[in-house]
């Protein structure tokens, strides 16, 4: 009896320990491996061997919890069924060579608190209800195809740090919404099409340390509100229209380490607010 007790834990044990995923997390897998040409992959899954032993990939349980696949000659399209990864914090695909528009499901992975497509050919637009994924942390779409404006739903990512949109097609003006970002500590816009003024509202972003706005076509008076930005550390406006007073900025802000205006068109006092009014 003694015997048959400790068989039967040690089959409990072994079941619990290599448990396996759910049917709809493996499937969304397997299409994610079969829409992205898996078979040419760097790193190629074994699709008979347990998700657990799969590259790139964590597990909590019996739940997928972080895809990280850059760099793994990914080739194709994100397929819609990447939402069925319900657990999903951490989804990390950058340097590969995936295309087309992002799946309209993606705002649905309200767990996602990394968001990793940089270094892709993505194209079409941002989703405007990108907004939903609250818990994210870390959005980074730079080096794509995307175009069109910034959503507005992007100030509801309260919790983002990192917003990082840079080397694509956008165009429009930066949206006033992200102002609530109270938490950013990373904004990078750089080389994109973008428009108009900075918010003066910017102020707003405390804890923010690099602010990139370069290669762009923004003008106007650089808002006065810059210098309450004590913590930042890169400040990169040059190729851009701005107009203002260098020497009072740099001294203003004593902590920044990459500083880059141009300084050809910064002329006269710098400005305590901008002159217009920023609308999304």
């Amino acid at each position: 009896m003694k015997t048959l007790k400790i068989t039967l834990l040690f089959c409990f044990i072994s079941v619990f320990t290599f448990a396996e995923v759910s049917q709809d997390q493996k499937n969304a897998l397997v299409d994610l491996f079969n829409k992205t040409n898996g078979d040419s992959w760097n790193h190629k899954w074994d699709l008979e061997q347990p998700v657990s032993k799969w590259y790139g990939i964590t597990l909590e349980g019996e739940n997928v919890i972080a895809l990280n696949l850059s760099f793994n000659g990914l080739n194709g399209n994100l397929p819609e069924s990447i939402s069925d990864l319900v657990y999903l914090k951490v989804l990390n695909l950058s340097f590969n060579k995936l295309g087309g528009e992002l799946p309209s499901t993606l705002v649905n992975m309200i767990n996602l608190e990394e968001l990793k497509l940089y270094s892709n050919s993505f194209s079409g637009a941002i989703p405007s209800d990108i907004g939903n994924l609250t818990s994210l942390k870390s959005l980074e779409l730079f080096n794509n195809e995307f175009f069109g404006q910034i959503p507005s739903s992007i100030g509801s990512l309260t919790e983002l740090e990192t917003l990082i949109l840079s080397s694509n097609q956008l165009m429009g003006k930066l949206p006033s919404s992200l102002s609530n970002l109270k938490s950013l500590k990373v904004l990078s816009v750089f080389d994109n099409n973008l428009i108009g003024t900075i918010p003066s509202s910017i102020a707003e972003l405390k804890d923010l340390e690099e602010l990139v706005l370069s290669n762009n076509a923004f003008y106007g008076n650089l808002p006065g509100v810059l210098v309450e930005l004590k913590g930042l550390k890169t400040l990169l406006l040059s190729n851009n229209q701005f107009k203002g007073n260098y020497a009072v900025l740099r001294e203003e802000l004593p902590n920044i380490i990459d500083f880059d205006l141009d300084a050809a068109n910064l002329e006269g006092a710098l400005a305590t607010l901008d002159d217009e009014e920023d609308e999304d």
